[in-house]
């Protein structure tokens, strides 16, 4: 789609294009509000769409029993976004200005004054990027084989009854492998440590499970296969030593990284990066420290990280932000 003509000001301008900020579009859109949706070129090294982009076969999105690919899923709620009047920018914003209203942003590679474009209005939904290892192999076997989400992927047919790796040593790895254990034959758990940094809890329940096995002082340093993954060449902290494990999952369960980077020192972050939303009259919201700037979706959830849950708190942000313009118009 063309960018639209520059400068310019828009009632609602929405940053990010996955599930959270196409909902919020969708329903902006709906009230008449004109929204501008800037979904990246490439922001945070991801297709526009965002983490969704990256999985192949997502199985848990309500609507779809026979399951939808990641893409496809993304363009969907494009093609929903556009049909009630969102103007779309395959565009990335890399700098703000939420000091005053209205709120200025600029796009990548048009960061001059007079490249300014002023809003109402704007909702956050630039989301989180896994964190990956970048192992040999990885680029090769990435969503044919190595994921970052057990929970979105974990159940699809190439990992049914195969043994899989896990690797971190926190509570969300400690929660992925017990997850695993549901359909794999086995579950190996690579601790670059001696000691799990998980909750007891979850330590105990994780060491306890009769399906796996942790493996401490343990890396992995080379996915190998065919067209699918087969091997994990893995290496030891303390010694070095190389060895391999048979296995036909690898998922990286250690942390993720909101993108949030643009917006250090224009909103209160949390101290892992996370947007801090904040509650309104007594109830969650999406309202962020700055009155007139929403947060949705993964930038500010850093407990739940599902298409579903951006998507709702996509219409929430939507909803927040129109009843805030009313209150604007009214004074």
């Amino acid at each position: 789609m063309s960018p639209i003509p520059h400068p310019q000001h828009v009632k609602v301008l929405i940053i990010g294009s996955g599930p959270a900020g196409h909902t919020a579009a969708i329903y902006t859109a709906r009230a008449n509000l004109n929204p501008v949706l800037y979904e990246g070129f490439l922001a945070a090294g991801v297709a526009a769409g965002g983490q969704l982009t990256t999985t192949t076969d997502v199985e848990n999105f309500p609507g779809f029993p026979a399951g939808v690919g990641g893409s496809e899923l993304t363009e969907l709620f494009k093609q929903q976004s556009v049909k009630f009047g969102t103007t779309v920018v395959t565009e990335t914003i890399s700098k703000v200005d939420f000091s005053s209203r209205p709120f200025k942003v600029w796009r990548e590679g048009f960061e001059d004054e007079k490249d300014v474009i002023t809003a109402d209005s704007i909702i956050i939904a630039t989301g989180a990027t896994a964190k990956r290892l970048n192992i040999v192999g990885e680029e090769t076997f990435w969503q044919a084989g190595i994921s970052a989400c057990a929970v979105c992927d974990g159940a699809v047919p190439i990992f049914r009854n195969k043994p899989l790796v896990v690797v971190g040593g926190g509570d969300s790895a400690s929660e992925e492998a017990t997850f695993l254990t549901k359909y794999a034959s086995k579950v190996y758990v690579l601790v670059r440590r001696d000691k799990l940094r998980a909750s007891k809890v979850m330590a105990d329940r994780l060491i306890n499970h009769p399906k796996v096995e942790i493996l401490w002082n343990k890396v992995p340093v080379e996915a190998k296969g065919d067209r699918l993954l087969k091997r994990l060449v893995i290496q030891d902290t303390v010694t070095e030593e190389i060895s391999e494990l048979d296995v036909n999952g690898l998922f990286y369960a250690i942390g993720h990284t909101p993108n949030t980077s643009i917006f250090k020192g224009q909103l209160d972050l949390h101290e892992n990066g996370y947007a801090v939303t904040k509650t309104n009259l007594g109830v969650p919201s999406t309202y962020t420290s700055v009155e007139g700037v929403f947060a949705a979706g993964d930038v500010q959830d850093f407990t739940y990280r599902q298409a579903i849950t951006a998507a709702g708190s996509g219409c929430m942000a939507a909803l927040d932000c129109e009843r805030w313009l009313e209150g604007q118009e009214s004074h």
